[in-house]
């Protein structure tokens, strides 16, 4: 056999076996993300509705949910913290690998969080266990370990595109956000595992996450996305500050279980005055979606909106800073979309504006998620597959990149990218 048929063969093999392995990585990260939605919207709903029937529950469940995480951490999970996406680059970085026992662990305490009232998502906790998935993938052949990006990236865009339902933002936060670079492997791996992903959302008849009844948009409003851009870049730093200044004050609390006792009575406290923040806060967007173009400012709904703007970045901060699971994914989608819904009926109250308010909500989410993790496009996609319409592509384009730089010439990192020597 002469050097050029072994060549061939050996490059038939190859992509035989990256594409074995890439639909095997979609198919188990669609199934853990799609399983971790389902399973936490079910408790979620099922224990917030037993606070608003009675808000004694609110005394136990965020310091049971706290608790629970951490005698798991203790006994079940080595003692061992969980960084977030954080630890997807420690590991694309260096030759350190996400060790198995990271998927139940994010499933677990990602699930346990957001269920029992912890204000963040259980996105941040899908992207590290099925980046996890990725990373055990490649140490089960030689032939794969040079490609551990490419397969941690497969594992993570197909576990975006389950829990969005958007397979285009599972493709761009793996190269946004994760490699940041483009290979011909990395498209292959990703594209073929967001295929199986999608498959299984088409199988599943998965529904988007939020229904809304977007009709059209008008050029003269333009300023105004503009300006929605530059006020969500704005907050999505005081959301980053928010997040790294509560770590740090935290970690200052040498015995854990302290750092449980307060955050849990701060959320409590917190919960029973804005109940809006109890978990992801996706109950309260969809019933907002619903009145948003009949709302008319009144003072109560302007200290409500403002209300859950400042304190969302401070609550999810605790929740994490105290042992929770979870990122800025969802916390950023919630505080968008009242940040849009605000400026939208201010803008039509203050200034005879006649803005469409549910386009502002809508235009918002993305505009927080963009600026927040730093990656327009991703917001774009993500935010457009979570409503299921493309009516307002260009607008929501425009308010992406508004705010990323917005954001990014007021305080160069994300909580994803600062490091504290780096930031000195």
């Amino acid at each position: 056999m002469n050097t050029t048929s072994i060549r061939k063969n050996y490059t038939l093999i190859k992509w035989q076996k990256i594409t074995i392995v890439s639909i095997l990585i979609g198919f188990l990260a669609a199934l853990l993300a799609i399983s971790l939605k389902h399973i936490t919207e079910h408790y979620e709903e099922i224990f917030f509705a037993k606070t608003q029937s009675n808000s004694i529950y609110l005394l136990f469940f965020p310091i049971f949910g706290l608790s629970v995480i951490y005698f798991l951490r203790q006994y079940l999970f080595k003692k061992k913290e969980n960084k977030g996406i954080k630890e997807v680059f420690e590991s694309t970085s260096s030759n350190k690998n996400l060790p198995l026992y990271k998927i139940p662990s994010h499933f677990i305490n990602g699930l346990l969080t957001v269920s029992f009232g912890g204000s963040t998502g259980i996105e941040v906790s899908t992207v590290v266990a099925t980046a996890t998935i990725g990373s055990v993938a490649h140490t089960k052949e030689n032939f794969f370990k040079k490609y551990k990006t490419e397969l941690i990236c497969a594992g993570v865009a197909a576990g975006i595109t389950a829990l969005f339902s958007s397979p285009i933002a599972g493709l761009f936060f793996a190269y946004e956000v994760i490699s940041k670079k483009v290979s011909k492997v990395f498209l292959a791996t990703s594209l073929i595992s967001i295929t199986i992903a999608s498959a299984f959302l088409f199988v599943l008849e998965e529904k988007p996450l939020f229904e809304a009844n977007i009709i059209t948009w008008h050029w003269q409003a333009i300023p105004y996305f503009i300006l929605l851009g530059i006020i969500a870049g704005m907050n999505s730093v005081y959301l980053t500050k928010c997040v790294l200044f509560f770590k740090k004050q935290f970690s200052n609390i040498k015995t854990q279980y302290y750092k449980i006792v307060l955050g849990a009575a701060i959320l409590t406290i917190s919960l029973l005055v804005l109940p809006q923040l109890y978990g992801d806060g996706y109950h309260a967007i969809k019933h907002s979606i619903l009145s948003a173009n009949t709302d008319i400012l009144t003072i109560s709904l302007a200290i409500t909106l403002l209300s859950v703007i400042i304190m969302k970045p401070i609550i999810t901060s605790i929740t994490l800073s105290s042992g929770g699971d979870g990122g800025v994914f969802a916390p950023s989608l919630f505080i968008g979309a009242f940040l849009g819904l605000l400026t939208a009926i201010s803008l039509n109250t203050f200034f005879n504006a006649n803005v469409i308010p549910l386009n502002f909500m809508i235009l918002g989410m993305a505009a927080m998620l963009s600026a927040s993790i730093h990656a327009p496009f991703t917001a774009l996609f993500l935010v457009c597959g979570v409503v299921n319409d493309y009516t307002l592509f260009f607008p929501i384009l425009l308010v992406c990149l508004v705010s990323k730089y917005t954001a990014q010439k007021i305080y160069p990192y994300t909580v994803y990218t600062y490091k504290e020597k780096l930031a000195k």
